[in-house]
């Protein structure tokens, strides 16, 4: 549903961490993206093994892109028979079933259908004729899902429906990165799955890390400004990853819901801050959907999470517990207020 890309600013971390000699950074492919693994730890070669085998194993269960996952037998059994599924299923559908109801359906797995019609980043990617979207939206309504925790079983209502969390599994994926480096005794790393960057510990010395967050309408590596934070998870969501151009108009990735098209509320991108990383992953594409003013209401009811606003006008906003932690370092941005 959403991918987005933030730069971690490695001139910085180089420096600081020279004196430390940390492993080189470990790339892969997975979860239908490039993610990135950094410990700042000696003699830890193979934990990175651990790590990306752990990320395949998420990625074989929750994609919707591979054949024979178990969100593949969810979706196919739609309307027929509930189906048995991995814990790591059920704990990713009911973080999502909660970000669906907070968010009023803004936010909904139930958007497969709706995201395969459009095919935005895939090879397929067209502009849908309307008859075609609105015969899919009926099929999304996250109260047709039926979810047994005990049972550990997912039955969705009606033929046709179709889960997609990619708008949350990488959250969850991060944080079981977490979990497995806490279990190993590393204190410090950066991840970044595809966007979802996770900050783990904190920089010697006690100092902050610095992440550059991506300018929503500049280069890919272009940073709008530099964000300090400890041991904290930070992912954005925006127009400028994934989008299709047919006739001259752009349309991006975050679908509505509701009519079934590119969301557009004035938001260009919103990049959310907290403490576990499905939370900001699901709130990222909440928010974005929701708006500014209902998304930092959301924000502000919830409590620990921060976010920073990007509008097309060029503004920024940002929530009080944030703002002076970020920097504005380009041209093209400016405060609000």
């Amino acid at each position: 549903m959403k991918r987005t890309m933030l730069v971690i600013i490695s001139g910085a971390l180089l420096t600081l961490f020279s004196c430390a000699k940390p492993m080189p950074a470990q790339t892969e492919y997975v979860l239908g993206t490039l993610c990135t693994i950094n410990l700042f730890e000696k003699g830890k070669p193979e934990l990175y093994r651990t790590l990306f085998a752990r990320l395949r194993e998420i990625e074989d269960r929750m994609s919707v892109n591979k054949d024979g996952t178990e969100l593949d037998r969810v979706n196919a059994a739609a309307g027929k028979t509930s189906v048995v599924v991995d814990p790591d299923v059920i704990e990713v559908l009911s973080a999502a079933l909660r970000y669906a109801e907070l968010s009023d359906g803004v936010f909904d797995p139930t958007v497969g259908p709706l995201v395969k019609l459009w095919g935005i980043g895939t090879d397929n990617a067209r502009v849908p004729e309307a008859a075609e979207i609105k015969a899919v939206l009926p099929l999304i309504n996250y109260k047709d899902v039926v979810l047994d925790s005990q049972a550990k079983t997912i039955y969705l209502k009606r033929p046709g429906m179709a889960l997609d969390l990619g708008a949350i599994a990488k959250g969850y994926a991060a944080d079981e990165m977490v979990r497995i480096l806490k279990k190993n005794g590393v204190e410090r790393a950066i991840i970044d799955l595809g966007g979802n960057v996770l900050a783990y510990g904190e920089k010697q010395g006690g100092k902050p890390w610095r992440i550059g967050v991506q300018d929503p309408i500049g280069e890919r590596g272009a940073y709008i400004g530099i964000l300090e934070i400890k041991n904290k998870t930070m992912v954005t969501s925006g127009v400028y990853e994934r989008f299709l151009i047919q006739d001259g108009i752009r349309y991006h990735h975050i679908l509505s819901t509701s009519n079934g098209y590119p969301v557009q509320n004035g938001l260009i991108s919103v990049t959310i801050i907290t403490d576990r990383s499905i939370d900001a992953d699901g709130l990222s594409t909440s928010v974005f959907a929701l708006g500014y003013e209902k998304g930092r209401a959301l924000l502000e009811r919830l409590g620990n999470v921060e976010g920073i606003f990007i509008f097309d006008d060029g503004t920024v906003r940002a929530t009080d517990g944030v703002r002076s932690s970020f920097n504005i370092t380009s041209e093209r941005y400016h405060w609000a207020d």
